[in-house]
């Protein structure tokens, strides 16, 4: 049975050994012209690229997950009510959150998307090292015996970029194994603590989804810091550059399209303001603003006008006033 079960995981992975593989070998072919094809710089950049191929097929998502990071954020006093509604109730709260869910078109799973689908990656590059480092003569997708052997005895920075913090021979490979958890940690941290500090509206700050958002802000970084050191350190220069590029996308993100009523969407109102005014311009804010003032102006006076417009009189009114 158990050998039945590994013949079908093998399977799916193949295809992910060949992606993986291929990608990861297209790159070591052009760094390795240019720092010799045993050289852990060459298998490093060789990572970090297969790392920026794999972030970059994944910005469709990652957008979808913004979009619906916000839905959850903007529909949590929504949610807060069907709670105090329906609290007695388990079914028909289920039943309510779930077409509000869809009624505001959120997907309470997308936000975990990225970061499910990049699993599948992360295990094919451990099991590629892995077996690199542990059986070089059997081919995994593209890696040759002889890439397998390169991949093996490279060394970056004193240590072999195949070794664990746990396995490791030498002080050199615990030293970058641990800055480079100790990396892939703090980015994690401060990653999640840029979306709840900057992007979350004050009301969205409380209430269960704010309460699961806190829970990851401390968990994610110690299952991270506990598991890897059980990585290869081509694994965790994987897994450090994948964070790096979230907080890049997700700052960009924040920056130029934040959610509405957060601190990151008032900063950007100030920024808006401030460049208009040194163009001696308005923003689109001001000018909504001014058109609101308008109608509401315009709202007012035909409100006076129609208090101070005498009654029209009819005919025979006016015969009996005069009589």
């Amino acid at each position: 049975m158990i050998d039945f079960f590994t013949s079908i995981g093998g399977a799916i992975m193949l295809p992910l050994y060949y992606a993986i593989s291929f990608v990861l070998v297209g790159f070591h072919n052009v760094f390795g012209d240019i720092f010799g094809p045993t050289s852990g710089t060459a298998w490093v950049l060789s990572i970090i690229g297969l790392t920026l191929v794999v972030r970059a097929a994944l910005i469709p998502l990652f957008v979808k997950q913004i979009k619906s990071s916000r839905n959850m954020q903007l529909i949590q006093p929504k949610v807060r009510e069907l709670q105090k509604k329906y609290g007695h109730d388990r079914e028909r709260l289920a039943q309510e959150t779930m077409k509000l869910y869809k009624d505001s078109g959120t997907n309470p799973f997308s936000s975990c998307l990225p970061i499910l689908l990049q699993m599948p990656i992360f295990l094919a590059l451990f099991r590629i090292l892995d077996q690199a480092a542990r059986n070089p003569e059997r081919k995994r997708g593209l890696m040759t015996p002889e890439l397998n052997e390169q991949l093996s005895a490279a060394v970056f920075a004193g240590g072999k970029i195949s070794d664990t913090f746990l396995n490791a021979d030498g002080v050199e490979v615990r030293v970058l194994a641990a800055v480079l958890v100790l990396a892939m940690t703090l980015t994690t941290f401060l990653t999640q603590r840029q979306l709840m500090s900057k992007n979350m509206p004050a009301d969205a700050l409380s209430g269960p989804y704010a309460q699961q958002q806190k829970m990851l802000l401390y968990v994610l970084p110690v299952v991270f810091a506990v598991g890897g050191i059980a990585f290869p350190v081509g694994v965790l220069f994987y897994w450090t550059t994948s964070n790096l590029w979230t907080m890049g996308q997700q700052f960009y993100v924040i920056r130029n399209n934040p959610a509405p009523g957060t601190p990151a969407a008032d900063a950007k109102e100030e920024r808006d303001r401030a460049k208009a005014a040194r163009k001696g311009l308005k923003t689109p804010a001001q000018l909504e603003e001014e058109r609101l003032a308008a109608e509401a102006e315009a709202r007012r006076e035909e409100k006076s006008q129609t208090r101070q417009q005498p009654q029209r009189q009819t005919k025979a009114q006016r015969s009996k006033k005069k009589r």
